[in-house]
């Protein structure tokens, strides 16, 4: 199997808070970790623990934290196809709250790449499995050449400028930037996922809408990264031959076990063979 990752990876900070601070309040940080995650970068870290071989295709910094983000991508022995902007990382600050709710500070822009920077895009053809969450649409019509493609309805404009066909769109309907229907899209996905944590979620066809369920969870620790955790499983589960609402099925075990703690990365489990 080859599979692929496009978009960023951020320098995420994730500590837990007693609640979130109110105007002129002051909150401390409590066991804060450091990670490279982010959209990109959690789905990458999850098809890392494959037998795959991965692909990822980024941008990256110019600053002790890209450093430390490609170090970490780096260690993974995947190959890192990173353009490099002359700018600081991506900064993220994860506030969890007892819970399991996570607030997101973000400092700068996302780092994406692009069509023109020096990559070896011709790669992405070869692949049984691409998730895309980048913001160039010709590096998703690139993307659309492999056997599998899986986009976040996050970049759903992208979609659309791009004017190619996903095989699975996938999102969460808590979230109303993700929130969609197959009708909403000029060039609708063969099938379009939203999932809706402990409910599970649907998967919406041509043929109508299918209801698939989530494990149960004794207790949520942290929600960080549960999400991308789902879509990384379900473009592995997909591109190895399940049908979507198999691979849901499958990919929603993953992502509960991200739950047990804040620290999405230290409890992704192993991608096994459909």
């Amino acid at each position: 199997m080859r599979m692929a990752v496009v978009g960023h990876v951020e320098h995420v900070i994730l500590a837990r808070v007693p609640a979130l601070p109110s105007p002129g309040e002051i909150v401390h940080l409590d066991e804060p970790v450091t990670i490279a995650g982010g959209g990109g970068g959690v789905a990458f870290f999850q098809l890392a623990k494959s037998d795959a071989e991965l692909h990822l295709f980024t941008a990256i910094g110019r600053d002790d934290a890209a450093h430390f983000v490609h170090g970490e991508v780096a260690e993974t022995g995947a190959v890192i196809h990173a353009a490099l902007r002359f700018v600081p990382h991506t900064r993220d600050l994860v506030l969890v709250t007892p819970g399991g709710e996570r607030t997101i500070f973000v400092v700068g822009r996302p780092l994406h790449p692009a069509h023109d920077d020096r990559l070896s895009w011709d790669i992405l053809a070869s692949c049984d499995g691409v998730y895309f969450t980048g913001e160039d649409p010709e590096t998703l019509r690139y993307a659309r050449a492999a056997k599998t493609l899986v986009v976040t309805a996050r970049r759903a404009r992208v979609l659309a400028a791009a004017g190619v066909r996903a095989d699975v769109v996938v999102g969460s309907r808590r979230d109303p930037r993700e929130r969609s229907r197959l009708a909403d899209y000029a060039t609708p996905p063969r099938a379009l996922v939203m999932t809706d944590g402990a409910a599970g979620g649907t998967v919406e066809t041509a043929a109508g809408v299918e209801p698939f369920g989530a494990p149960a969870v004794g207790g949520v620790v942290g929600a960080y990264g549960a999400g991308d955790t789902f879509a990384a499983a379900l473009t592995w589960y997909t591109a190895r031959g399940l049908p979507v609402l198999a691979a849901c099925q499958r990919a929603s075990a993953h992502a509960a076990a991200v739950l047990g703690g804040i620290n999405p990365l230290a409890r992704q489990t192993r991608l096994e063979d459909a």
